[in-house]
């Protein structure tokens, strides 16, 4: 016996020996290949090649310096070692060649367990050769600190690889909420890493304009600064920080694209310079989200040259040949209004408000022409005919860049069913408030920018796609990497990787690879919640919890307090309960960090009784307060209460402005119409029902009910609260809203909205 086992114990340690550098166990994550997005060829040959301290770098032509500090940098920071620049030996070789047949952004990367060989006509397409060799590379070599005991090893491969589409973009809005530098930098990183080349910044809007104008001061000390929820809501950038990010981009082969809107979305800078609207302001910078009517002056010679001023200073800043210039969402409202909007109409010959904005539009096309500049915008600078050499941005649909295409148009699809990275990626019931929308990981994956209506010739003009981030429902750093990761990963091989190769399985395998570089960058990622019950589950003999996720990751659970992870239960059936408990959940992916924790409470009720009353009306009591207040324990600062009978959902909605900031309690009876387990939900502060808090709201961002609760009922009447704040938070004014109540019974299971006459009091 002991014979066997000093023979086994030596054959172990011999096996783990063989080709492991440094002995470290190989993490499931980091077998096989994972590369994202995926090469156009390659092919696996035998053997790897060892990354260490003695390893050479040689660099060949012209060019090759970035590519080669970059991998440095790499190495050293993850490794500890640094590459022997210009030795003799094992090692890598980066070249810069005349061989054009990939593209500049195209490359070869062969490995052997001698050498590692990349080339491309380009230095661009050796920088991204150079992205492929790290994610050959144990995931850990993203990581911002040196890493112990892994072995450094690179399969053997033979790579033959270049990119479907010229345009593979990121935007991102940093006027509805501000990001700092660094943060940029971050995403820059990541943009990087997948093959990205394009980062659209969206710098002005009616809610903030976010880039310093030497020559217009005002547009940064008054357009910059909003008032929100009684604070003010301010940054932007100096141009000595434009263009450090702009150099930043330009260091990993990203081209920074600036987007200054007009003639819509530009009421921060009419705010700073009211003269350039069409009624004179004044005006303040929009703190709730939407569609500002006011927009510049196209009537007025001075609005322009306004503008042509502030385009003289931007273009200096960004070298690239694209200017974005928005144009999307315009009102026409105003210029129908205004002598000097009319007036140019009747001079230029034209015969609509739309026409008018086709007429801005190459008006100004014509100054980004004399400056170098190719225009691109969103496809509402269609509407009343198409300046000559514009690029088209298509949002609404495809339709749009179909159109654009077809006039011979280059076009960049934007389509906000796939790609826009502010909609939701899980139910709204459990995720954090967005917009609305619902697009989740595999959609992104599966978006097709080539329309199979556009003509084969035509199709040449798709230069390819972006991820947009709409940064509305985004109120910090953390939140914004949470929607825009990973689905920006998953449109990065939309861009870059032929449509037949692509596999949404095979790419969910290579991603748990990527979510382990990206805890290396401290992205924080979207890793799907647990969707189901709702947060409070009431029931009277049994509930039945039943767990899904949006895409295949496991959940764990448990039922003592404790926290869930890898060694709780698993979950692989609904679960069952008979009496009171808290379930705790999450998902646990097999590699990256786990998702956030759900709570749900399961509570065993008895029914509670209905009440009688003597007799009842229609509808609802209410009183109102004036007063702008943002939390429920405020309410007792409010004095001068108006009493109100109301039955209508036309006369409670009309009661409240979000501009007349004030406070409503609602009181009366429910009429539960059978014996039943009710669950409700309502985007209002508070819910109360039989004198017992069912949902609170309280301080939340209330786009969308997420905390919808059940409670046991008895057949009758039931006396409720509804408590409403009427205020702006996150940009959201809850009188948007409007009266908004709903519940469903465990047995019809059915939502029943309900308005003020479906109460009695």
């Amino acid at each position: 016996m002991t014979r066997y086992i000093l023979i086994t114990l030596m054959a172990t340690l011999l096996l783990a020996g063989c080709g492991t550098g440094r002995h470290a166990e190989v993490k499931e994550y980091n077998r096989g290949i994972n590369i994202v997005p995926k090469p156009y060829k390659i092919t696996e040959t035998p053997g790897v090649f060892e990354l260490n301290d003695k390893t050479a770098l040689q660099l060949k032509g012209d060019g090759a310096e970035k590519a080669a500090n970059y991998l440095k940098r790499k190495i050293k920071t993850a490794a500890g070692f640094e590459l022997n620049e210009g030795a003799a030996g094992k090692g890598i070789v980066l070249t810069v060649n005349a061989d054009s047949t990939m593209g500049e952004e195209g490359y070869s990367l062969i490995v052997t367990p001698e050498t590692v060989t990349i080339a491309s006509s380009a230095p661009r397409g050796l920088f991204y050769g150079v992205q492929t060799l790290l994610q050959l590379l144990p995931a850990e070599i993203e990581s911002s600190s040196r890493v112990e005991g892994v072995s450094w090893t690179v399969p053997c491969v033979e790579i033959q690889d270049k990119p479907r589409f010229k345009w593979r973009g990121m935007h991102l809005d940093v006027c509805r909420h501000f990001f700092p530098v660094e943060f940029i930098k971050k995403q820059l990183d990541i943009m990087a890493m997948y093959k990205l080349n394009t980062f659209h910044w969206h710098l002005t809007e009616d809610q903030g304009w976010r880039i310093e104008i030497k020559k217009y001061p005002k547009l940064t000390e008054i357009g910059s600064k909003r008032i929100d929820e009684g604070r003010e809501y301010k940054g932007f950038y100096t141009q000595e920080q434009i263009r450090e990010i702009v150099q930043y981009a330009a260091d990993r082969y990203i081209n920074v694209v600036p987007e200054i809107e007009m003639p819509g979305h530009s009421l921060a800078a009419l705010a700073a310079y009211p003269e350039y609207s069409c009624t004179g302001g004044p005006f303040k910078v929009r703190n709730v989200w939407g569609v500002e009517p006011d927009i510049y002056c196209a009537g007025n010679d001075a609005t322009f040259a306004f503008l042509e001023d502030i385009i003289k200073e931007v273009v200096q800043l960004f070298p690239y040949k694209y200017f974005h210039i928005g144009g999307d969402e315009a009102p026409k409202a105003r210029w129908k209004e205004c002598a000097k909007c009319q007036k140019r109409i009747k001079d230029e010959g034209l015969h609509s408000e739309h026409e008018l904005q086709s007429w801005f539009v190459q008006r100004i096309e014509k100054v980004l022409l004399k400056h170098g500049k190719k225009m691109i915008g969103w496809d509402e600078i269609l509407e009343g005919g198409l300046a000559p050499s514009a690029t088209v941005m298509s949002w609404r649909g495809e339709k749009g860049g179909i159109e654009a295409a077809s006039q011979g148009h280059d076009v960049v699809m934007t389509p906000g069913n796939w790609v826009y990275l502010d909609h939701y990626q899980g139910s709204n019931k459990v995720e954090p408030v967005a917009i609305g929308g619902y697009t989740i990981l595999e959609e992104s994956y599966g978006y097709e920018p080539v329309p199979e209506e556009l003509d084969k010739e035509k199709q040449k003009h798709i230069l390819g796609t972006q991820g947009n981030v709409w940064t509305e429902y985004m109120y910090s750093p953390e939140l914004a990497e949470y929607r825009i990761y990973p689905r920006i990963i998953a449109l990065a091989e939309v861009n870059w990787t032929v449509k037949e190769k692509k596999d949404f399985t095979d790419f969910l395998k290579r991603m748990n690879n990527q979510f382990v570089r990206l805890d290396g960058h401290g992205i924080n990622y979207h890793v799907p919640l647990p969707e189901g019950p709702v947060n409070t589950v009431a029931f009277t003999d049994s509930a039945v919890l039943r767990f899904a996720t949006t895409r295949p990751v496991a959940m764990h659970y448990t039922l003592d307090g404790s926290e869930p992870g890898p060694g709780t239960e698993r979950y692989e059936k609904p679960l069952v309960f008979h009496e009171t408990t808290t379930v705790k959940i999450r998902t646990v992916p097999e590699a990256g960090k786990m998702s956030k924790v759900r709570s749900i409470r399961v509570l065993r009720q008895k029914p509670k009784k209905a009440v009688t009353v003597d007799s009842t009306k229609s509808g609802l009591s209410l009183r109102i307060a004036k007063g702008e207040i943002y939390s429920v324990k405020e309410i007792g600062k409010l004095k001068d209460w108006t009493d109100y009978q109301v039955d209508e959902m036309k006369q409670a909605n009309g009661l409240f402005s979000y501009k007349d900031p004030s406070v409503g309690i609602y009181t009366g009876y429910f009429v539960a119409p059978e014996d039943d387990v009710y669950e409700f939900s309502t985007n209002m502060d508070e819910f109360y029902i039989d004198g017992d808090l069912l949902i609170s709201n309280d301080g939340e961002v209330k786009r969308f009910s997420r905390n919808d609760a059940s409670v046991v009922l008895k057949k009758g009447l039931h006396p409720v609260k509804l408590v409403f704040i009427n205020n702006v938070v996150g940009g959201w004014p809850s009188a948007w809203n409007g009266f908004n109540i709903r519940y469903k019974t465990k047995n019809e299971n059915k939502v029943i909205k309900l308005g003020p006459g479906d109460f009695v009091h």
